[in-house]
């Protein structure tokens, strides 16, 4: 545990137990969607992959349009 982690959980162990489980539920949620946030990243590479080497393909064959910023 870093230095920065542990001095965190000694500041919340003074907290009322009441605000000892929410913030625990709170980190242990953003724990969780980290979590589900890198396999739904890991599974979509080979979808972003695709799109990627399709954006290219219409570039390379003149396909592609430079983005006006103001027509959208």
């Amino acid at each position: 545990m870093t230095r920065n982690l542990k001095r965190a959980f000694e500041a919340a162990s003074r907290l009322p137990a009441e605000q000892q489980d929410e913030l625990a539920a709170a980190i242990l949620e953003e724990l969780v969607a980290d979590s589900a946030w890198e396999k739904a990243l890991k599974s979509s590479d080979t979808a972003l992959g695709n799109l990627a080497h399709e954006a290219l393909e219409e570039y390379r064959s003149g396909k592609a349009e430079p983005l006006d910023p103001e027509t959208l």
